[in-house]
Formats: C-alpha cells, sequence, structure tokens
C-alpha cells in the first residue's frame, strides 16, 4: 500500500467530513413551512397545530409563512426556487403540485422535483348543500341531478381542476347527472353562496366549522366520502351507506414536501420529526377538533409510493374529465 494511495484516500475523507457534520447539524437555523393559502383557512390551522412540536423536535423555530395564488403553486415555486437544504418546505397536496399544472399553462412545475416527507393528515370530502335544495338525503339527491338535465344543478369548487372540481365530476359521473361548475377563488366565498343559496352544492374537505353552518340552518351536510361515519357528527352517513355511488371515497391529503436534491439525512431528520410531531396527543387533539384526521404513518419509501400512485389517480381523472391547461 503506497503512501500516494494512503494520502488520497484521506483526502476523500477529510472532503466527506464537512458534508457528514453539516447533515448531523442540521438545522442550523429556523425552518420556513410554506402553506399555499392564506392564513386561518384549514391549511392553516394544521401547519399551526404541527409546527410548534415540530420546532421542539428540530431544535429550531419552525416558522409558517402563508403564500397563496395560482392554485397553490406559487408557494410550491418559492420551494423550488430556495436551496435544496430543507429549510424552506412546502404543505403539499395534490392541488399544487399535481393538478395546478395540468390546469394552469402558466404553472410549469413538476411533481419529479418534489419529495414527499410523508403525509400528515386527511379530510375526508362531505357532500353540502345549500338548505333549500329538495333533497334531504344522497338518493333524493341523486335524482334530482339526475332529473334537472334542462337545469343543470351548479356546483362550486376553488378553480379549475382543483381537486374539488375533480371530485364532484367524478360523482356526477357515478350518479350520471350532468351538474354545472362555478369556480370560485376560494373555499370562503364558495360557502358564503352555498349558504346564500346562490350555488346547489360542493365537495368540500371536512371541516368543524360547517357543523355551525348546518346547525343554524344555512347548509346542509348530505353525506361523507370515508369509509366510517365521523366521530363530529355520526347522524351524517356515508357514501357506502347508500345505494348512490356506494364505493365512492375521497378526501383532501397534506404533508411537507422538499425540493427534489435535499440531503437524504435532512429529509429523515424531517420525517422522524414529522412522525413525533403527529404522535403528539395535543397535536392530534387540536387537528382532530378542527376536522383533520392524522394520516397513517408511512415510511419515506411508502409516501414516495403513494404520491406516485395519487398522481396517476389524479391524472386519469383529469383526463376523463377533459381538463386542458388555460
Amino acid at each position: 500500500m503506497s503512501l500516494t494511495w494512503i494520502a488520497r484516500r484521506l483526502a476523500i475523507g477529510l472532503a466527506v467530513l464537512p458534508l457528514v457534520a453539516g447533515a448531523q447539524a442540521w438545522p442550523a437555523r429556523p425552518v420556513n413551512w410554506v402553506v399555499p393559502y392564506p392564513a386561518g383557512g384549514p391549511a392553516d390551522v394544521i401547519a399551526r397545530a404541527i409546527a410548534p412540536r415540530m420546532a421542539r423536535e428540530l431544535g429550531q423555530p419552525v416558522l409558517v409563512e402563508n403564500l397563496g395564488g395560482v392554485g397553490g403553486a406559487l408557494a410550491a415555486q418559492k420551494v423550488l426556487n430556495a436551496p435544496a437544504d430543507g429549510y424552506t418546505v412546502l404543505q403539499g397536496s395534490p392541488n399544487e403540485v399535481i393538478l395546478a399544472p395540468l390546469a394552469r399553462a402558466a404553472v410549469k412545475l413538476r411533481l419529479e422535483d418534489f419529495v414527499l416527507v410523508s403525509p400528515a393528515t386527511n379530510n375526508p370530502l362531505v357532500l353540502l348543500t345549500r338548505k333549500a335544495l329538495a333533497a334531504d338525503d344522497l338518493e333524493a339527491f341523486a335524482a334530482l341531478a339526475r332529473s334537472s338535465a334542462a337545469q343543470p344543478l351548479t356546483y362550486g369548487s376553488v378553480g379549475v381542476g382543483s381537486m374539488f372540481h375533480l371530485a364532484a365530476e367524478d360523482l356526477a359521473a357515478r350518479m350520471d347527472a350532468k351538474v354545472m361548475h362555478v369556480p370560485y377563488s376560494g373555499g370562503a366565498p364558495l360557502i358564503q353562496d352555498l349558504g346564500g343559496a346562490n350555488l346547489d352544492f360542493a365537495l368540500m374537505p371536512f371541516t368543524t366549522g360547517y357543523l355551525g353552518l348546518a346547525e343554524t340552518g344555512r347548509l346542509k351536510i348530505l353525506a361523507v366520502a370515508s369509509k366510517q361515519r365521523l366521530a363530529q357528527m355520526k347522524s351524517v352517513p356515508t357514501f357506502a351507506e347508500s345505494r348512490v355511488a356506494a364505493d365512492y371515497e375521497a378526501g383532501a391529503w397534506a404533508g411537507p414536501m422538499v425540493r427534489k436534491g435535499t440531503p437524504e439525512a435532512v429529509v429523515e431528520r424531517l420525517h422522524k420529526a414529522l412522525q413525533a410531531s403527529l404522535a403528539d396527543p395535543q397535536v392530534r387533539t387540536t387537528l382532530e377538533a378542527s376536522g383533520s384526521q392524522v394520516s397513517e404513518r408511512m415510511s419515506l419509501a411508502e409516501a414516495a409510493r403513494f404520491l406516485a400512485a395519487e398522481a396517476e389517480r389524479y391524472r386519469t381523472l383529469a383526463r376523463r374529465i377533459g381538463v386542458r391547461p388555460e
């Protein structure tokens, strides 16, 4: 063994040491958690429930930043423009990284540019209708939708190509009904129009705020698209309990994502911190009180397979209903 060979190996080892030390020291400064929607909404509630516990796990502040616009793609692009070092995290969902590029010509980001740390929450979709709609259960709703071809029922979503747009079209196809899409700039004006009887129905992720609107007679909740009834509204049936689209399940999941190329050790650290945070009883209570369900634990490999399967599912559905970039 020559002295030259030993010197060469020593040089390589010394070059690697700073990288290893850097990964072990991460994070050395605050982590920016980017939420692609305004403060006060369901996505913001999720972030602010998780961030303080993540900060304890990481030993650095986790700062929540709300950056809405372009169907959530503005926030996603900010993460891609930042260094791949784990300090800028996107609270991502299918809306921003899968569907926005399919529906908006100006959005150039690619799903393959992101790594999903793990799904954190899931909010099953609920079928909401205006109070005066002549349907008090799923069977009556389906019958009304099928008989209204001349003047289709109107439904709202947060934009063309959004998961709520696709979910409603999917349900209409299963019911063999024609419906009319009315896109909105966000969930708040949609719910306002639904409560004001200017819209017939919507499929939206469950939040406990809908319970108060139903109790005060501003809207009706006809069904939930989950396997089981929700604890917060046990009187509302699932689609599976009816003869209408009995296999229909839909939900809005969200989870932290980082830019592709982020060091594996950093992604693993984020994953470990997230799982510890989601196991915290206080975090779970806060999330569940708002209507979110904590996602099942996944490894990084399982999260990657989950994201790929979700992408294929939504892309297939988008092709089926004819979503095109605008």
